[in-house]
């Protein structure tokens, strides 16, 4: 994590521990210094070095706020934060990950019942406690109870988009080292999976000791917990990173077999032992004639302890890597040595792509270059930090060709400060129409339009028909059934104005599971109505996930993949998108965003 996130984070929790305290307005103060420090182009570490005028120079950092964060940066710490750490010693982002408990709901547990965890808060949840406490009912802390294990879970994986940025940085440190030959993640990680147990990094080298250090002395690096001579596992953000070195010419093997998952390794290696072959992470080899012993054909090795006898080591190696040696320096050997094309990483969870692979029938799948602009976005006229003239240009410094503002309606979920009416959508038209004359991009004007419970939309027919492109997204009601949920936004895609249904099912990554949606029927009914379902590339949401974008690719749908930013440089979090769209099998010809301006609005009309 940079310390531009860091901070954000640290002023967050100074945001919800004043709200906690039922402190108004300046909460809010401190959640939008925190998002601009996040999205500051420069280190803020290097800004707050040059003085607190320096550091109130970004947008929405005042006085107050400007001295916290040079404080922290010269004494480590930000005195009033402890304070009131201590005045309410709560854990505040275990409790608010419970859907339903904000910094409110917080303050006022803690104050009548002392509840400063999850394990309080459920066993006070079922006791009956809860119900007691002014303002709290029946209800309230029957969904209490119901939101704890999700909030349990959510609290032992991180997410993509935040683990993945601190893995980016342990790669280019590794990769600038003399010891290192090659280096990658593997894990769930390099699959792309949306939340991850932790970090695994493979190196090839033949100086294993000289990496391990290395490994250890990186900046980030918050604790060592352990060290040895092959692996080694540090503590950076709270996410635990684990290291493995292996010799270059068994890089590949390694990476494979570690890249996972365990479903798709297991067929892989069944595929292998009926050619007589033997596929682990040394390599893959030959080994007809070879007699078997027991145990060589564990799924998994043994290396769980650095510190074993080296004789025991090698005897261990030894068995593992009997038989000719057909491959094993390069990942697409273990694959073309049993007869299957190379399998891309997001695809390796067995539903599927070893036989694709086996027939050669894999995916052509979606890149990043293949993005030719991204078609929900929203400006300064709604809760976004930059005008349009200013998101569009970004959006021409990408090499896009298109670019649509997609600025919040008015509506349910939307609190009306931020939404626009029907008139304001009319007014910024002229807006739109300014800059289109100015770009060299096509600029379309758009709207994300809410999603009622029912699945009516909160933007009126005749402004929606006016505009270049429609986004419905669910701001609300999200605690639906399947059938009603599904109904509704079956309804919705169905509208005639409707291009792109948004974050289909309303979820936060670890803050709320969202929608449950039929994803066949809803698929289905937006092929035929002609309606793209959106992956939403935000690392927060990743919504449509991986599973749901199979179902729409294979029922002959469209997918849309924006990244719903609302600064420029939310731009970069289309990768995640990307990525979740080839985690369902997406070719570029499933996806509206790689169309030709011409075919775009084809599909729009």
């Amino acid at each position: 994590m940079s310390y531009n996130d860091e901070i954000a984070r640290l002023l967050v929790e100074f945001a919800d521990r004043l709200e906690a305290q039922g402190v108004e307005y300046k909460p809010n103060a401190y959640r939008r210094a925190a998002e601009n420090i996040r999205e500051h182009p420069e280190p803020i570490e290097q800004v707050a070095a040059t003085g607190k005028d320096a550091v109130k120079a970004i947008d929405r950092v005042g006085d107050a706020i400007a001295a916290k964060v040079v404080e922290y940066f010269e004494t480590g710490e930000i005195e009033e934060l402890g304070e009131l750490r201590e005045s309410m010693p709560v854990d505040m982002a275990a409790l608010t990950s419970v859907e339903g408990v904000g910094p409110k709901t917080v303050g006022a547990l803690y104050e009548a019942l002392g509840i400063t965890d999850l394990d309080e808060l459920e066993a006070a949840a079922k006791a009956g406690t809860i119900q007691t406490v002014s303002g709290f009912g029946a209800k309230t802390e029957e969904n209490i109870l119901e939101n704890i294990p999700f909030a349990r879970r959510s609290q032992q994986r991180e997410r993509l988009g935040d683990a993945r940025p601190l893995a980016d940085g342990l790669l280019s440190y590794l990769s600038a080292t003399a010891a290192v030959d090659r280096v990658e993640v593997a894990g769930s990680i390099r699959r792309w999976k949306d939340t991850i147990g932790d970090v695994d990094v493979l190196v090839g080298s033949e100086q294993s000791e000289a990496v391990v250090d290395t490994f250890t002395h990186w900046g980030p690096a918050d604790d060592i917990i352990e060290a040895g001579t092959h692996k080694s596992s540090i503590r950076a953000d709270d996410v635990r990173i684990d290291l493995r070195v292996v010799v270059p010419t068994e890089f590949g093997a390694a990476l494979q077999y570690f890249t996972g998952s365990k479903d798709h390794n297991v067929h892989l290696r069944n595929v292998a032992i009926e050619q007589d072959r033997k596929l682990n992470e040394y390599g893959v080899f030959d080994v007809s004639g070879v007699e078997t012993r027991a145990g060589d054909d564990d799924e998994t090795a043994d290396n769980s302890d650095d510190t074993a006898d080296d004789e025991d080591d090698v005897k261990t190696v030894d068995s593992r890597r009997e038989g000719v040696r057909l491959g094993g320096e390069d990942e697409a050997e273990m694959y073309e040595a049993i007869g299957l094309s190379w399998v891309p990483p997001e695809l390796r969870e067995d539903t599927g792509e070893i036989e694709a692979a086996a027939e050669g029938a894999l995916p052509d799948l979606l890149e990043e270059r293949d993005i030719r602009g991204d078609l929900h976005t929203h400006t300064d006229w709604s809760d976004g930090r930059a005008s349009i003239a200013e998101m569009v240009a970004a959006a021409a410094d990408r090499g896009y060709d298109v670019h649509c503002v997609t600025d919040h309606a008015t509506g349910p979920g939307i609190i009306d400060s931020i939404g626009l009416s029907d008139d304001d959508l009319r007014e910024q038209r002229e807006t739109i129409e300014a800059v289109r004359a100015d770009s060299e991009i096509t600029v379309l004007h758009g709207v994300e339009t809410n999603i009622a419970a029912d699945g009516s939309l909160s933007t009126a027919d005749d402004v929606l028909a006016d505009l270049d492109l429609v986004v419905a997204s669910p701001h609300s009601a999200l605690d639906q059934d399947v059938d009603t949920a599904t109904n509704r936004l079956c309804r919705a895609a169905e509208h005639p104005s409707v291009d792109i249904i948004g974050h289909p099912t309303g979820r936060m990554i670890n803050s709320r599971e969202g929608l449950p949606i039929d994803f066949a029927t809803l698929a289905e009914t937006a092929a035929d109505a002609g309606t793209a379902l959106e992956v939403n590339a935000n690392p927060h949401r990743l919504d449509l996930h991986g599973e749901a974008v199979r179902r729409v690719v294979d029922s002959g749908g469209t997918i849309a993949i924006n990244t719903d930013t609302h600064s420029t440089g939310g731009f970069d979090t289309m990768r995640y998108g990307v990525r979740t769209a080839r985690r369902g099998w997406a070719e570029a010809d499933d996806v509206l965003n790689t169309y030709a301006v011409d075919e775009l609005s084809e599909f729009l009309h």
